[in-house]
């Protein structure tokens, strides 16, 4: 394991207080790093100067016994299509290439509070449209876990917010920020071997996050431990006046208790039988079974459930998403937002060439495709009847998670993709639709439910690579889930760090 690198958050800021490492020290470590691994491709932009301001203000603060919070000193990242005050914002388009914002994102502006040091913006696919962070005008992000990150031989990291889980998988960060909208933190945590927790909707703010598609986009975390990521959620959630869709009610603080006090036999864990799916690897089959078979030996009642919408999910998530697509993008026209054309023409000329130079295919393709769905002539064959579906789907979580006290089940255990990180040169024969089909398949469902899930990564693949399952519960149900999900990480104790990549590259 790296040296300078404590276990943890919490062990991380007691030597901050104790004098035996500092701030300062940690930041410079984490900027050599970056520059060791940059041809991962994970940040957009490293902010040097801020960081190292905030680096000596906090070992300041620490000589001083007047920390600002749980996170004071703490290395973060922030997926590149969060606002922050006076640093470029770009989704990683050639739409926004030049867009500073004026004021943060409220998830990045409690992380501040709580005196975390941000190391930079990571990449992503375009405004957030994609699965495999290859979809980026800076280039694709590469996994660490490759074994050869020449020509096309290397593994992809994941999408949408790819470059966040890279820096937390090389150990430049301890935790990072991305956005959750199918499945976008969950699925790169899971191919990059970290954790990656999709928090219920409404508990963390969306303001200042640009969105993709209103109604499911989450901000999620990325983290080592399964405290850390408690330790970020109880940072960043609760109400904010700013976002109406945030809860009304104060945020308690979760204090998750040490692994060996939970009893696991109280738990009730349900396996949806629909996501044992074709596609299905063996690796990530066997894995499944396994921690199955482990919770049911140590006494969890483990049960098959069925979620009976499950097949129609991704159909109707990709109706929906492009619905809210061709809605939020209307905006970028060249005059109000975004990049603008240089051409002397008409005002409709104007605004045809602004988009075509400022979107990508797959962005362009998006919202061609919702506005043939919001057309009067699709609206209720296609939006409609989507809409209809995914109450559907929500009603199959409400039931396992809220039936009759024999029937209701605490927490369900699923693939969260259903291979291994595949070879870049295999992704790219498939489109971006498709393979967003595929990636998407056990993750996308929980975002129209709008219930917590969490990305957990169990063992190594035959081929050396992260193999993770994720965990699913009722709506503001995170202290169980989070509960749940250190019980299995002690059982296991992946330790993504432990990567040999990370010492070859």
């Amino acid at each position: 394991m790296r040296k300078y690198l404590p276990k943890n958050i919490i062990h991380l800021t007691n030597k901050f207080a104790e004098g035996s490492n500092s701030p300062l020290e940690v930041t410079k470590s984490a900027f050599n790093d970056a520059e060791k691994f940059k041809n991962l491709n994970a940040f957009i932009k490293l902010t040097k100067k801020l960081a190292y301001d905030s680096a000596t203000e906090s070992t300041r603060r620490y000589s001083e016994k007047r920390t600002k919070g749980p996170l004071d000193g703490v290395t973060i990242a922030i997926k590149d299509n969060f606002c922050t005050k006076g640093i470029h914002t770009t989704c990683a388009s050639k739409m926004l290439e030049d867009f500073v914002p004026p004021y943060n994102a409220t998830i990045y502006e409690r992380l501040l509070n709580n005196g975390a040091i941000l190391i930079g913006k990571t990449n992503m696919d375009e405004f957030a449209m994609g699965s495999g962070c290859v979809d980026s005008i800076y280039g694709p992000s590469k996994n660490i876990w490759s074994k050869n990150l020449e020509n096309d031989e290397w593994r992809i990291a994941g999408g949408s917010s790819g470059g966040s889980a890279l820096a937390v998988a090389s150990g430049v960060c301890y935790a990072s920020i991305g956005s959750d909208t199918g499945g976008s933190v969950r699925n790169p945590a899971s191919y990059c071997g970290v954790i990656g927790l999709k928090p219920t909707y409404g508990l963390v703010s969306r303001h200042g996050l640009i969105p993709l598609v209103n109604s499911m986009d989450v901000p999620g975390i990325f983290a080592r431990t399964v405290s850390d990521c408690t330790t970020i959620l109880n940072c960043v959630s609760g109400p904010d006046m700013r976002d109406a869709t945030t809860i009304k009610m104060q945020y308690q603080p979760i204090n998750l208790p040490l692994p060996e006090q939970i009893d696991i036999s109280k738990f009730r864990v349900g396996v949806p039988k629909e996501y044992h799916c074709e596609q299905l690897s063996k690796d990530v089959l066997e894995t499944w079974q396994k921690v199955a078979g482990l919770l049911e030996n140590e006494g969890a009642i483990v049960k098959q459930v069925s979620l009976p919408h499950t097949a129609a999910s991704i159909y109707v998530y990709s109706i929906l998403n492009q619905c809210e697509v061709a809605s939020n993008m209307a905006k970028y026209d060249g005059i109000e937002y975004g990049h603008r054309a240089d051409y002397d023409c008409s005002t409709e000329e104007f605004y045809a060439k602004s988009r075509a130079h400022g979107f990508n295919e797959i962005v362009k393709g998006r919202i061609l495709a919702g506005n043939f769905f919001l057309l009067r002539k699709n609206y209720k064959n296609f939006f409609e009847k989507a809409l209809k579906v995914r109450r559907l789907i929500t009603e199959d979580f409400t039931k396992v998670f809220e039936g009759s006290p024999a029937e209701r089940i605490d927490v369900l255990l699923t693939p969260t993709t259903l291979t291994e990180a595949p070879l870049y040169k295999e992704f790219i024969t498939a489109s971006n639709r498709d393979q967003c089909a595929v990636q998407d398949f056990c993750t996308q469902p929980c975002n129209m439910a709008g219930i917590p899930a969490i990305s957990l990564p169990i063992r190594l693949s035959a081929n050396g690579l992260p193999i993770s399952l994720q965990i699913m519960s009722n709506k503001f149900n995170e202290k169980l889930l989070l509960t749940f999900a250190r019980w299995l990480e002690n059982q296991f104790e992946f330790n993504c760090l432990y990567n040999r990549e990370l010492y070859e590259i």
